[in-house]
């Protein structure tokens, strides 16, 4: 992968890959003996879950910033918050229909 070629989106998301990854190591250096990978676990799935939410959310504005320059209307906008499990996510309809 050459990331000279990312568009700026991707090098956000793959930034913030990074970033995930140095806290992860940082955490786990300063964790104590026996509690490693519970912390391990716990910060993975955290951040995990932040990083698909950007990058879904990165997605689908640039799907709606697509459909708006054709001149279309988008018939459903999705807005993505913090999202625990996959029944939270809302999908909802901003123009009435």
């Amino acid at each position: 992968m050459n990331f000279d070629e990312l568009s700026p989106e991707e090098r956000l998301i793959a930034e913030q890959a990074v970033l995930n990854l140095r806290s992860l190591n940082n955490a786990c250096d300063a964790a104590a003996d026996g509690t490693v990978l519970a912390i391990a676990e716990r910060i993975a799935m955290t951040q995990g879950r932040e990083l698909i939410r950007r990058t879904l959310q990165t997605s689908l504005d640039q799907q709606i910033q697509t459909v708006e320059k054709r001149g279309a209307e988008p018939v459903v906008l999705v807005r993505i918050e913090q999202v625990t499990s996959w029944s939270q996510v809302a999908v909802v309809d901003d123009h009435g229909g």
